[in-house]
This record gives C-alpha cells, structure tokens and sequence, in this order.
C-alpha cells in the first residue's frame, strides 16, 4: 500500500481526501498497489470521517518513511514553503496546486527536488482540473511556444458572463459570485488580476524556460469595466475578457501581463462563460491549440492534484524534469506590445481622430466609443493624454 499525506483540509485537502476514495479502484490499477491518505496536518482539529487522520505536528509527516508523497493544500507562501521545504530535503515527492508559492519559490523548490531526486508537481496551479503544465512541456515540447494565453481566472469570467447575459453591473455580479461560493469575501485576487497574474507567470516560466518574475507583470483587472462598455463591445461583434498573456517576443525577450481584452465573437475564447477557463497556446509548429475546462472547484482542481500525486508514483526524476532558468533578464516592458485599443471617451468624434487619425466607430451615443488601429500602448496612452478617457482596453489579435 502506498501512502500519502495532505497538508491543509481546506476546498482542495478535503477534495484529495475524496478522488483518492472515489477513485481507488482506478487508481490502484494504474499504479499497481492501493493508495491511502495516511495523515493529515491541520491547524485546527475538525469533526468527521476524517478525524482520526489528522494531526497538527508536521515532524509526523517528515519523519514517516512510509509516507512518499506529500500533498501541500495549505495555500499562502509561509508555512507552505517551509513544510514544503522540510518534506523534500526528507527525499518525498511533493505535489501542489500554490500558484503563489510557485511563482515566488518555484525554481529554488525545483533544484531542492532535483537534489534529493524526487519530484515537485503543480499541475493545478494553473487551470484547476484543465491538463496544461504536462502538454506544455511534453505532448507540445518539440514546438518553439510563440504565446500563451487565456482565461484564467473562472471568478472574474463569471462575472463578466453575467454582466453579458443579464446586464447585471459588475457590483451585482460581484455579490452574486460570493453568495455562490465562487469569489472570497475579499476578492481583490480575482477581480484585480492577480490570481491570473500568478498563473500566467508560471506559464510564461515554462513556455519560455526563463523566470518570469510577478512584480515584472502589470496585472489589471476588471473593476474599471462599466455595464456599458459591455454592451458597446457585444454590439460590435466582440466579448471582453479578463486575460492573461506571455509573448515571446524578437531576440528571444519576451513579456507577459493581465489585462482586460476585447475578443471578437469568431474566436472560440469569446464564448468561454461562467467559472471555465480556457487556455491557448501558440506554436511554430502546431499553431494554436487552446485547452478548456472548469478552472477552479473541490473536485477538478484535486483530480489534478492526484494525477500529479500518481505520476510521482509512476515516474523516476530526471534531470531534465521541468524547471526553467533563475535568470529574469530579458523581460519587456508590455507596453512595447502593439495591438488595437479600444477607447470610450467624453468628446467627440473629432478629438477622436485629432488624436489617433483614422478610427473604427463603434458609439457616438453622448460618448464616443471607438477602435485605434494597431499601435503600442505606450503611443495609444500618450496619444490620448489629450482625451478625457472613460475605459481603455486592449482588442486582441
């Protein structure tokens, strides 16, 4: 019998607990023996079937050599580093699903288990239950990855679904999310680009085999976006989505940030809905292949979590296992980035194109709503200091 352990019993603790149940019959015949929780470290005891597993003395775990692997549920960066830490220098396989402890110590924590020749999985970190980390580095790793990007954040894309189906403004949307379990009491994580933040850095690590730092990354999210905006935008064939971009871009530089886009409704991402996430990747060879699913929940995150927990199980540690380069040089500022813009302003549509010249109109209705042609940020800001701007949004491409 094989036994794991799982820090934390929160959402995703509680939801290892059941796939690793559920699923036990599966399991044990990919990997040849029954798999067990064995123990669980919490903060505080709670009642249920659960409670005879659970302690809160982390040395239990570390100095049982019957535990392989360890599942770090907790969240955060403080205690989960250093648990995490202290179970790999112990020599056992450790499987995540902490976007920000990956991003802040991902490559330190990599080399640790490449020393101790186990493994550190994260496959959930990014897109819950959406399989993306192993295509990425594996089924697609002959192809020279040109961008990658995407819905990554389910809370915001509800939100926004419903802003575009029921016209609910974004505060009406906001308190719907959280009665529903989908957004924190606190949700500046998800409403302001953070959370997709994390996840595109992580993408951006192992597309390009270069650390992405997340203080480099401009992260905007989608407090600014109006009722009206959306409204504008479906009208004009597009659907605004929160996304998360890595770009590789000339001399092998590249860049990455989280912004609010304009997509029009012939790309399939423009009709991603609800908590769903989607993600693209752009390859010289394979061209775009997007990976959709539920982005985040109890159940899928975890089903990636156990999949993580049974390729430890199933694979040796390699040298060439995935981790990227700690060197952060090379990093652009996004603004370079050249794509169209699209503006709502108070003026006209002459101060429109005093500004920008030539512009697609979408509304002269009291304000006038329009699209740039290609052009930096960095001129599209500049060019519009002399506007009085309501919303600006990058139309992706």
């Amino acid at each position: 019998m094989i036994q794991i352990a799982i820090l934390g019993f929160g959402t995703v603790g509680k939801g290892v607990a059941k796939v690793t149940e559920k699923n036990a019959a599966q399991i044990e015949k990919r990997i040849g023996e029954p798999l067990q929780v064995k123990t669980i470290l919490v903060r505080h005891f709670q009642d249920g079937p659960y409670r005879q597993l659970m302690t809160d003395d982390f040395s239990r775990i570390e100095e049982d050599d019957d535990i392989s692997v360890v599942v770090e549920t907790i969240g955060g960066v403080d205690a989960a580093y250093t648990y995490t830490k202290r179970a790999l220098a112990a020599g056992k396989h450790v499987v995540t699903a902490n976007k920000q402890l990956i991003c802040e110590h991902g490559y330190e924590l990599l080399q640790l288990a490449k020393r101790r020749r186990v493994h550190y999985l994260f496959e959930a970190s990014v897109g819950g239950g959406i399989p993306i980390l192993h295509p990425l580095t594996q089924c697609i790793a002959g192809n020279r990855i040109e961008e990658v990007y995407g819905i990554l954040n389910g809370t915001s894309n509800y939100i926004l679904t419903q802003m575009v189906q029921n016209g609910a403004s974004f505060a009406d949307a906001l308190k719907q999310a959280q009665q529903l379990g989908y957004a924190e009491a606190d949700p500046t994580a998800d409403v302001d680009g953070i959370d997709a933040g994390r996840k595109i850095c992580i993408l951006g690590d192992l597309a390009f085999g270069r650390q992405i730092r997340e203080e480099d990354v401009p992260m905007t999210g989608i407090r600014g976006i109006s009722l009206e905006d959306v409204k504008i935008a479906r009208r004009a064939g597009y659907r605004i989505k929160l996304l998360g971009r890595a770009l590789r871009l000339a001399e092998n530089q590249r860049t990455a940030y989280v912004a609010p886009h304009l997509i029009h409704e012939d790309s399939p991402m423009a009709h991603v809905e609800d908590v769903y996430n989607a993600i693209m990747v752009r390859g010289n060879a394979i061209g775009d292949v997007m990976f959709y699913g539920r982005g985040a929940g109890e159940m899928p995150t975890a089903s990636a979590v156990v999949a993580d927990v049974m390729e430890c199980l199933l694979t040796s540690p390699r040298k060439d296992d995935v981790t990227w380069n700690a060197d952060s040089s090379g990093f652009c500022d996004p603004q370079e980035v050249v794509s169209r813009f699209y503006f709502r302003i108070d003026g006209s549509l002459s101060d429109a194109l005093y500004a920008f010249g030539q512009v697609e109109v979408l509304s002269e209705n009291g304000q006038t709503v329009f699209l740039t042609d290609a052009i930096s940020e960095k001129k599209a800001r500049e060019r519009a200091e002399q506007l009085s701007v309501c919303t600006c949004l990058r139309v992706l491409s």
